[in-house]
């Protein structure tokens, strides 16, 4: 028996490498002679930079920043010297993981810190900068970044707004300022979503709520974005907000296409190929992969990395099975996500905090246990 496992973290309980090390545990305890390949994959959200050093030969490149409210910290992104190329991750300065639960508020955070650092990986002489999406405090339609790298949005007066989701809805008027030139470089958006900008599949409704944000207001913030669409239009004749990935990480794929020019690629599918999956495959016969995270919910279906990992299965026509702490997914979604398999390993008869607590053991169980029915 063959498997390849592709797992992302089980947040708040194991990381990748813990997932991985849990299922090889569970599987080698029943089928000692089987073949077990993994890879370490992220899709562009937290964990990101991790997965990119597992595979390519980087420095790490310390800078000073802001979170998400605006105070400063300390963070890092990925510079690869060779080929002039940084990987950035904007859950390192804009992510909903640096503030505390009753900070969370998407009306007032901003991405401007990660502007800051993609300002820097460019005056370091950066051609290429790929930005990991995801895992974000933010839904101020990318506006932080914009701001960061000379852009200021006005109101109707002239006057100077703070970038955030708050003031989405005041902006009148666009003014690119002095910043880096973007002609020679280019800005690369990882995606781990495949949202529009705005609308009931939109940044705010889907992801408003993780994020602090009241009924009310996310409904203002969805307005908001609307029209930060209609003043890009206008102004900077660029129509991208109905573009797959737009509404990725509050909207920061919209901003980084519409003021950066940034392409987008699907994270999966960027790790992926760093990775050597497809070399992999192509070289072995699998006879299953192995995915998971912690929770499978609606945002699983929305481009995330089981979906991308469900692609390559029915690529290579692998049956693919996805492990996870709590699933919300039935089972017509199920098959119509291409799963042929959701393990669950929650114990439902506890809370849910002893599962997270004892998510080692109960993967390692879960694994065995289903090996057990073939």
């Amino acid at each position: 028996m063959r498997i390849l496992l592709i797992p992302d973290k089980f947040k708040g309980s194991l990381t990748a490498n813990g997932v991985i090390e849990a299922l090889k545990h569970g599987i080698l305890e029943k089928y000692p002679k089987a073949k077990i390949s993994s890879i370490i994959a992220s899709d562009g959200g937290d964990g990101f930079l991790h997965a990119v050093s597992q595979n390519v030969q980087c420095q790490q490149i310390d800078t000073k920043t802001f979170d998400p409210l605006g105070r400063d910290i300390a963070s890092y992104y990925l510079y690869d010297p060779v080929e002039n190329v940084a990987y950035i991750e904007l859950a390192k300065a804009s992510g909903i993981e640096l503030l505390s639960e009753d900070e969370r508020n998407a009306v007032l955070t901003s991405t401007y810190g990660t502007g800051v650092e993609i300002k820097h990986a460019i005056n370091r002489g950066a051609k290429t900068v790929y930005i990991g999406l995801g895992g974000s405090a933010t839904n101020d339609g990318g506006i932080g970044i914009a701001a960061a790298l000379g852009y200021s949005f006005l109101d109707g007066s002239q006057n100077e707004l703070k970038p955030n989701g708050k003031n989405l809805s005041r902006i009148q008027h666009v003014r690119k300022g002095d910043g880096p030139d973007f002609g020679s470089v280019s800005i690369i958006a990882i995606n781990d979503v495949d949202n529009p900008l705005y609308g009931k599949n939109g940044a705010a409704h889907i992801y408003g709520r993780q994020k602090g944000a009241s009924s009310d207001e996310i409904q203002e913030l969805d307005e908001g974005l609307r029209n930060l669409d209609r003043v890009v239009t206008a102004h900077l004749n660029k129509d991208v907000a109905l573009v797959g990935g737009s509404g990725a990480a509050g909207g920061t794929g919209f901003g980084l296409k519409a003021f950066l020019n940034a392409e987008f690629i699907a994270g999966i599918n960027f790790v992926l190929n760093l990775s050597g999956a497809t070399k992999l495959l192509d070289e072995h016969g699998f006879d299953f992969i192995i995915t998971g995270e912690g929770k499978l919910d609606r945002q699983t279906l929305n481009g995330k990395l089981i979906k991308g990992v469900v692609d390559l299965g029915a690529k290579y026509n692998i049956p693919v099975i996805a492990v996870c702490g709590q699933s919300e997914i039935n089972e017509d979604s199920s098959e119509s996500l291409g799963l042929a398999k959701i393990i669950e390993i929650r114990d439902v008869s506890k809370p849910i905090q002893f599962s997270m607590e004892n998510a080692y053991i109960l993967t390692k169980r879960a694994i065995g246990e289903y090996l057990n029915q073939l």
